[in-house]
């Protein structure tokens, strides 16, 4: 694994912007970032893509002892939800099953769970389109991580609603710089590729029909499936919340309610008690751990209120509006790098197979200031 210079592409901006990629930087600093890469072997991706199947395998187990344990309280969900995640965890619907697994790697040794993106993740077109474009014009004799908009569009395939007689709509809240825009947009392009019809449609514009007991988009249609870019433990402390629980009856959520056990950080320590010392995990708790760890919120996002503790003294924090719903203490893996050139390795899978990987560099918390770097095999 070796991070090389590169020469950003004289056009580059113009290039991601054409394949979608509307908002590639802040500020004067870019986002989208080819003045470096990850160089790695074949040895070292073989070994992401197997510790990536292994912690899939984790997180089945792990799920499954939640519900057998009951659980669920212990993660802040809220009771009026229990019983749908338990018959859509048994049920299986229909679902994309794609997700990013934060990795902490340098190398040496093996790669390690940082969490699970498995609900609303994002830098999704960015590792699949974006940095094989990239790949293709600047090492066209190497090799990329990376088949995961093949995987995203024949996984719709197989889930799509009945052509000509049903829609799928997609739905996000406008803000955070565009990201959570540019990533809807982009699925919905792999959606329409596999031949289904899709609708965008702002979370705040849906509607509910009281006398239908359905959700309706602006045209007043039956929403009947519905890939939300807004997350679950946002959604069942909305007004609305407990007619989503009502609909799942009629309309197909993707990705499914029981995403809320795998994306929460509650599942860290679950994982530690049932696989200790697993070559792929770190020590996680909910009760203070010694020596140096990291202590970070639940049901954080792009970074905020963690705390790394290193040497008895606090190295490095970040501010936020998350922590009331409680903390997951974690070891402390050290980035590999310096200053704000440490890499984090976000690992994709769909159906639950290993299918690409992207990486982000910031300092030694990664927020949503980090900078997404391309890698090729070599």
């Amino acid at each position: 694994m070796q991070r090389i210079d590169c020469t950003p592409r004289p056009d580059w901006q113009s290039r991601v912007e054409e394949l979608g990629l509307v908002w590639h930087g802040a500020n004067g600093q870019p986002y989208w970032d080819e003045s470096a890469a990850y160089r790695f072997s074949a040895d070292q991706i073989a070994e992401i893509e197997s510790a990536t199947a292994e912690l899939y395998r984790l997180f089945l187990i792990a799920g499954q002892h939640v519900l057998d344990h009951d659980l669920l309280g212990d993660f802040g969900i809220p009771d009026f939800c229990h019983q749908a995640i338990r018959e859509a965890w048994d049920g299986e619907p229909a679902a994309l099953n794609y997700g990013r697994f934060d990795l902490g790697y340098d190398g040496s040794g093996p790669p390690k769970l940082f969490e699970f993106n498995c609900d609303t993740p994002t830098s999704l077109l960015e590792a699949s389109v974006i940095q094989w474009d990239w790949k293709e014009s600047v090492f066209p004799q190497a090799d990329q991580f990376n088949s995961l908009h093949e995987a995203l569009v024949s996984r719709w395939r197989v889930i799509a609603p009945p052509r000509g007689t049903s829609m799928l709509h997609l739905t996000y809240v406008d803000g955070n710089m565009g990201e959570d825009a540019v990533t809807v947009a982009y699925m919905a392009d792999t959606a329409r590729e596999a031949g289904i019809d899709t609708q965008l449609i702002q979370t705040t514009s849906l509607g509910w029909d009281s006398a239908r007991r359905r959700f309706v988009d602006l045209d007043n249609r039956p929403i009947d499936a519905l890939f939300h870019l807004y997350p679950w433990e946002w959604m069942v402390h909305e007004p609305f919340a407990r007619e989503v629980i009502e609909s799942l009856s009629s309309t197909l959520w993707i990705e499914p309610v029981w995403k809320m056990i795998w994306s929460n950080k509650a599942i860290l320590p679950v994982l530690w008690r049932l696989f200790p010392d697993h070559p792929n995990l770190l020590e996680a708790s909910r009760s203070p751990l010694s020596g140096d760890h990291v202590t970070k919120p639940l049901l954080a996002r792009e970074g905020a209120n963690i705390r790394i503790f290193k040497g008895g003294a606090l190295l490095a924090q970040s501010d936020g509006d998350y922590g009331e719903e409680g903390h997951v203490h974690q070891r402390l893996f050290t980035l590999p790098g310096t200053g704000d050139r440490r890499p984090v390795l976000g690992s994709w899978v769909v159906n639950g197979e290993p299918v690409g990987m992207g990486i982000r560099e910031d300092g030694p918390i990664t927020g949503n200031g980090a900078r997404f770097i391309p890698h090729i095999l070599a």
